[in-house]
């Protein structure tokens, strides 16, 4: 999964959820947080499906289980 979809998709969701989102771009990675919740996401193109589920599933808490299905 392209790494710029990824992004816009908790994006989307954290808007339609009425929740802040903020991207601050670090060294090597850039770092997401969504209402009190924090991640990383490494700047490569392209992102394996596993890891890319395994990012969302980082937000569960505040997007809902199961939100990017």
């Amino acid at each position: 999964m392209k790494r710029q979809a990824v992004l816009e998709r908790i994006k989307i969701a954290a808007r339609a959820a009425g929740l802040e989102y903020r991207e601050v771009e670090l060294t090597n990675h850039t770092g997401i947080v969504v209402g009190s919740t924090r991640s990383t996401v490494g700047r490569h193109s392209e992102i394996a499906d596993g890891t890319a589920r395994a990012f969302f599933e980082q937000f569960e808490q505040e997007l809902g289980k199961g939100w990017w299905r």
